[in-house]
């Protein structure tokens, strides 16, 4: 257990924006909602959690992934890359680097780059 990853927060601006956009893709990666109260929600696999909250201690309603901070998430998505990729829009999301898809992050790496309407991205990691 030492050095697993325990659990990610963002905070969102728009949580119903969020949590229509993350809880598609998280449930479509197999995790679960853990956590849901007012202001925020939280979906689980296995013992490591990601929270969106819509926190009143916010200083910016916009993320930027390209200033310091974090950039994105990567999940692995095996051979459901295409078909979460096909999906993505309806959901929120918008495919990064549609000119390189699905080898944007180079010839031997299969993967997708969504962002959400937030600006927040995400990799999808193909076998």
């Amino acid at each position: 257990m030492i050095g697993l990853l325990h659990h990610v927060e963002l905070w969102v601006p728009d949580l119903p924006r969020a949590t229509r956009s993350w809880g598609w893709l998280l449930g479509e990666l197999g995790y679960v909602v853990y956590q849901d109260w007012p202001a925020g929600r939280s979906w689980r696999l296995g013992d490591t959690y990601l929270v969106v909250e819509q926190s009143p201690a916010l200083t910016s309603a916009t993320h930027d992934r390209q200033r310091p901070g974090l950039n994105h998430l990567a999940f692995h998505a095996g051979d459901r890359v295409d078909t979460l990729v096909d999906a993505a829009p309806d959901h929120g999301w918008t495919l990064l680097f549609p000119d390189k898809h699905p080898y944007a992050g180079g010839p031997d790496h299969y993967a997708a780059y969504l962002a959400d309407e937030d600006g927040f991205e995400v990799e999808l990691v193909g076998s």
